[in-house]
């Protein structure tokens, strides 16, 4: 007999409505990933018990680990569903939307709130040459080239705010993304001349005071970006800011 495997799947029909659960029985392909079964699925949309129903939504698009689009949670983890093997999942596998962010339908969420968190804290670098510097290009040595590239790889998958505990819905905490995000602005030469901007967006509320220090970003971040690093970082670079602020 082929081997199959159970998908348990949370179904929300759309943002208003209650969720409920539907399973589905999938003949096992040797390294296959969630993300080709959701697929299969979209063709043949027929649970365990034979009833044909709508195609299950969910988001995807690059389907290689670089756009973040298809974050959900996996077996209780937040994970990519692009990258994660059903070799390395115990049955049944289930799967949830993305938690702490609204649900649009079935394993579809409004992630707009990352957008909001990157506003706020000005994660972006003015075009250069849009004023002069009166510098010639910006050097920039091996070794920090190489540290600021760890956190150039964040997908805004969502994955680390949905691990985040003071991350929510009742939260005004722009989370650990975000936060990651100030630290690579301000480390680039061109960057730094927001640098203050940066620092005062999370020096209130919201921001990265609320961290509780939980890791737990860290330990699910699919790209492995020290997010706990660059915050640790940040902390010191607001204590001097404040210093700035109080003594000038």
């Amino acid at each position: 007999m082929a081997k199959t495997v159970i998908f348990r799947i949370r179904r929300q029909d759309r943002p208003d409505s209650r969720p409920y659960w539907q399973d589905f029985e999938i003949p096992y392909e040797p390294t296959e990933n969630v993300l080709s079964v959701l697929l299969d699925l979209r063709e043949r949309p027929i649970t365990s018990d034979g009833m044909r129903v709508d195609p299950v939504a969910w988001e995807h698009n690059c389907m290689e680990e670089v756009c973040g689009a298809c974050a959900m949670l996996i077996n209780g983890r937040p994970r990519m569903a692009c990258s994660t093997l059903l070799d390395g999942l115990d049955g049944p596998v289930v799967l949830e939307p993305l938690p702490k962010f609204p649900v649009v339908r079935d394993l579809l969420v409004d992630r707009s709130r990352i957008d909001l968190g990157l506003t706020r804290v000005r994660a972006w670098i003015e075009i250069d040459g849009a004023w002069d510097t009166h510098r010639d290009a910006p050097r920039v040595s091996p070794e920090q080239w190489s540290a600021d590239y760890l956190y150039s790889r964040c997908m805004s998958c969502g994955c680390c705010l949905a691990a985040c505990p003071q991350f929510g819905p009742g939260s005004t905490f722009v989370g650990p993304a975000a936060l990651a995000q100030v630290r690579l602005m301000n480390a680039h030469p061109t960057g730094a001349y927001q640098r203050t901007e940066r620092l005062h967006a999370i020096m209130g509320d919201g921001g990265l005071s609320d961290c509780g220090n939980a890791q737990n970003c860290v330990r699910v971040c699919p790209k492995e970006i020290p997010l706990t690093t660059a915050i640790g970082e940040l902390g010191r670079q607001t204590t001097v800011q404040l210093l700035k602020d109080l003594f000038g």
